[in-house]
């Protein structure tokens, strides 16, 4: 091996050893968001708060026309971190987080489930509060009340 190879190779280490340090100096200088979580790394009740509070989703569009029939609620509770006030509900049309209050239950967020859309909302605060999901063949409404304190799924009237 001649002179000029072992020059070539030392040179072709060295520019790739500049180039590496040029590029993590970058990258600490850019910070936390290309290389780390941003925000940081949540704890489980922190988690568990955030969704139990979510933001409200879009109701879609409302109304009370459609001649689908409602189907049985399958409400099924999710408990939250708050101590009972807040609770999640899901049905095959979509979900719903409600809370009880002073001024009764209201609906504090839902979401329809894929292929379905949200047909009507009472948000209230109010004795009772509803969501009406539709499909395509399918519509499912969600009743909630206030038990005490508790936000409960209940058949409608």
């Amino acid at each position: 091996m001649g002179r000029r190879s072992i020059l070539v190779a030392t040179g072709w280490v060295a520019t790739a050893a500049i180039a590496t340090l040029i590029g993590l100096g970058a990258i600490r200088l850019v910070g936390e968001s290309l290389t780390g979580t941003p925000g940081g790394v949540r704890s489980e009740a922190e988690i568990e708060r955030a969704l139990a509070a979510p933001e409200p989703a879009p109701t879609g569009t409302t109304g009370t026309t459609g001649t689908a029939p409602v189907g049985p609620s399958t409400a099924s509770p999710a408990t939250s971190g708050s101590a009972g006030a807040r609770r999640g509900f899901a049905t095959d049309g979509g979900t719903a987080v409600a809370e009880c209050g002073a001024g009764g239950v209201r609906l504090v967020s839902w979401a329809p489930a894929q292929g379905y859309r949200v047909r009507d909302v009472d948000r209230g605060p109010d004795d009772d509060v509803e969501v009406t999901f539709q499909g395509a063949t399918r519509e499912y409404e969600l009743k909630v009340r206030c038990i005490g304190s508790e936000p409960v799924a209940v058949a409608d009237d």
